[in-house]
């Protein structure tokens, strides 16, 4: 039963479809239908130590590591949870993200949402890659703790384009690494079709964002509205007031009267 499981589930790396070269794109599929679908660009900001000068002191250095396109990956889905596993550079890197749904009440009834729970990111210092001269070089694990991100409706995917930071906490020395995410479009639970995303939310920042790109051409459009209304009433007012007759104020005009 495992082996047949093992068979019907398909996972590709499509990250050479997109035209950003730092984007990857990640499909899981199981009984020939899309489960789980993820678009992002991602990097690392990993902090080390490595001798000073003097070779007594030590002194902190970073190194930025990409996530790679030819990235190896892994991937299961379930009803209200599933999971993305992403290594590179030979086992060097792995990337575990997990997400789960579940419900809760508000004022409008029950309702359901997804959301990224947890992350945790192995990397090994001992790979020169991205580290030099690393001292106690060897494997490391940075995960998140508590984490409730990405949040979003049940039955819709989530995006973002604006970068977003989230700190993980590492097993070296409870060292902060960063894993910056951007041009994010995910969705790890109720796809519609194969390789089709539901309708997006959108992340607050990209919201804001639309709203300020916005905001001066409804401005400028409620200003030209004004302007023409004014000019319309002025006109309007113009055509009555010259319609009336002309009452003199110099009083010498009244002569020819009565």
């Amino acid at each position: 039963a495992a082996a047949r499981l093992a068979a019907e589930q398909e996972v590709e790396n499509l990250s050479g479809l997109s035209p950003n070269p730092e984007k990857d794109i990640f499909v899981v599929r199981e009984n020939r239908t899309t489960c789980l679908m993820a678009e992002f660009a991602a990097k690392f900001i990993v902090p080390y130590d490595v001798w000073a000068s003097n070779y007594v002191d030590l002194i902190t250095e970073q190194a930025d590591i990409p996530l790679s396109r030819g990235a190896e990956m892994k991937g299961k889905c379930g009803t209200n949870e599933s999971e993305l596993e992403l290594s590179w550079l030979d086992q060097a890197y792995t990337l575990k993200l997990s997400f789960l749904k579940e419900g809760h009440n508000t004022s409008r009834g029950p309702e359901a949402s997804w959301r990224l729970s947890r992350i945790q990111f192995t990397y090994d210092t001992s790979e020169r890659t991205y580290f030099k001269d690393a001292v106690n070089a060897g494997k490391h694990t940075a995960s998140s703790h508590r984490l409730s991100a990405l949040v979003t409706p049940a039955g819709r995917s989530y995006e973002c384009q604006a970068q977003q930071t989230i700190s993980l906490v590492s097993s070296d020395h409870q060292k902060s690494v960063q894993l910056l995410l951007s041009e994010v479009r995910l969705q790890p639970f109720d796809i519609p079709g194969d390789f089709v995303f539901s309708e997006e939310h959108k992340c607050p920042v990209d919201q804001r964002e639309q709203l300020e790109e916005t905001l001066p051409l409804i401005l400028g459009l409620i200003l030209g509205l004004v302007i023409v209304i004014t000019l319309g009433i002025y006109h309007i007012h113009h055509k009555l007031t010259a319609s009336q007759v002309q009452i003199p104020r110099d009083r010498s005009q009244y002569k020819h009267m009565g």
